[in-house]
């Protein structure tokens, strides 16, 4: 899946401003886009230890980084422009708090595929169900922010962060776990494996997902502040 940015600076800066507005919007939801691939590959890394999609994951952040480039050019661009519409005012701060979080779901994504590719070689642990269904979680959360961004609704936008209470207790369970396991030993025949490895890995995991969920947290209320001026 590849995008490239819709229109050169040169040709961004003779647009309209709502039409500039507009083309600004379509490629934040194009990131947002790439991002929630990105976050899906993770999820198949991690959950169904496909080595294929954590490799595909860094060609797709790097898209991603473009974008966040790109967007945050064109939004002190139109800043400098003539005073519009204080809701124009807003979107254009909110964006670039945005796409900073999307950024950064993608870089979690990135560190996610490389630490499955650190786990392949253990078993699974008992905590992968709930590991599962705390990126599923995460990943509703994102999609449900990007909707909010897309239909420009600041009660969903609200919504998302009571949706991430279920990542926060799923995040206290998995810890508990991690911490109150016994560490088996492993085969003679595995000197390449260490007892502690899996362990620490799924700790950063378990908090890598947390702060992903936090930041698509941060989206929706973004939007919301877009549509309200109410932080």
């Amino acid at each position: 899946m590849r995008l490239t940015l819709a229109a050169a600076p040169s040709s961004f800066d003779h647009l309209p401003f709502h039409r500039q507005v507009r083309h600004l919007e379509q490629n934040v939801l194009r990131m947002g886009a790439l991002v929630e691939h990105s976050f899906r590959l993770c999820h198949q890394a991690l959950v169904g230890r496909n080595l294929a999609a954590a490799e595909e994951i860094p060609l797709l952040d790097q898209q991603i980084d473009r974008f966040y480039r790109q967007i945050e050019v064109d939004c002190l661009r139109m800043m400098a422009a003539p005073p519009t519409l204080a809701q124009d005012m807003r979107m254009l701060g909110a964006f670039m708090q945005l796409v900073r979080d999307l950024e950064r779901i993608g870089d979690y994504a990135e560190d996610l595929g490389e630490i499955a590719i650190r786990l392949f070689p253990y078993p699974v642990d008992d905590c992968m169900a709930d590991i599962q269904q705390m990126s599923h979680q995460a990943q509703k959360m994102l999609a449900t922010s990007l909707v909010a961004l897309a239909d420009l609704d600041a009660t969903v936008g609200q919504q998302v962060k009571e949706m991430d209470e279920v990542v926060d207790q799923l995040y206290d369970k998995v810890y508990r776990r991690l911490a109150e396991t016994s560490i088996p030993e492993l085969p003679v025949c595995s000197p390449h494996l260490t007892r502690l490895e899996p362990y620490l890995l799924l700790a950063l995991v378990i908090r890598h997902l947390e702060r992903m969920a936090d930041h698509a947290t941060n989206i929706g209320q973004r939007v919301a502040f877009i549509i309200t001026g109410q932080r």
